[in-house]
């Protein structure tokens, strides 16, 4: 991740786009962008600058951090992670399919890419008030769809988050209304599957 992973926590900052905050759109506003990553991401990660001061997670990166804390200092810092690593999934110039190996993984275990979205969106579509649905990879390389409440993050069970999705109503409310269905189906036009084959590969 692009966060201050290797720096002291108390110095984790809001990162940097790689695209302007119009760059998504029809998909994804400006103006979603300007709430969801320019308020809400950010007050996650001045939470948990303010929760971490003084305790033994000063010092330590994101990802410790997330593994190991609960509560209040959990949901902060997973939020912090989550919105980072979903921000830097999409492109407005993204690779459209996956290739490689991360294609015959995905034609491996659903059959084909399409059966994958269509589970993928069936999860993210039913999980039940705010979270997160994510494409991960288990111990044995085997890859599967997890969906988890709030800020839940893959990394405390031992899996590797290939492609996390947000369903937060912040993330899609003010382009969508409370149609999840048809903000799903249009964020699939916006992740870029060379950052996730990349993941995939550990890069």
């Amino acid at each position: 991740m692009t966060t201050t992973d290797t720096l002291p926590a108390e110095t984790f900052t809001l990162p940097e786009l790689p695209y302007q905050l119009n760059a998504l759109e029809p998909q994804i506003s400006e103006e979603t962008m300007r709430y969801h990553y320019g308020k809400h991401h950010k007050t996650y990660i001045d939470n948990l600058n303010r929760l971490i001061r003084g305790t033994r997670y000063q010092n330590a990166p994101l990802e410790e951090i997330v593994i190991n804390s609960d509560g209040a200092l959990f949901n902060n810092a997973a939020q912090a992670w989550n919105h980072t690593f979903y921000f830097l999934t999409l492109s407005p110039d993204p690779q459209m399919v996956p290739d490689g190996e991360l294609a015959e993984a995905i034609k491996r275990d659903f059959g084909s890419f399409e059966n994958f979205k269509k589970q993928f969106t069936e999860a993210a579509s039913t999980l039940f008030g705010s979270g997160w649905t994510w494409l991960v990879k288990d111990h044995d390389g085997k890859l599967k769809i997890v969906s988890y409440s709030n800020g839940g993050n893959p990394l405390p069970h031992g899996l590797t988050p290939l492609l996390g999705i947000d369903v937060w109503e912040h993330a899609y409310y003010i382009d969508y209304r409370n149609a999840r269905a048809d903000a799903l189906a249009n964020h699939w036009d916006v992740i870029d599957w060379k950052v996730v084959g990349q993941r995939y590969k550990g890069l």
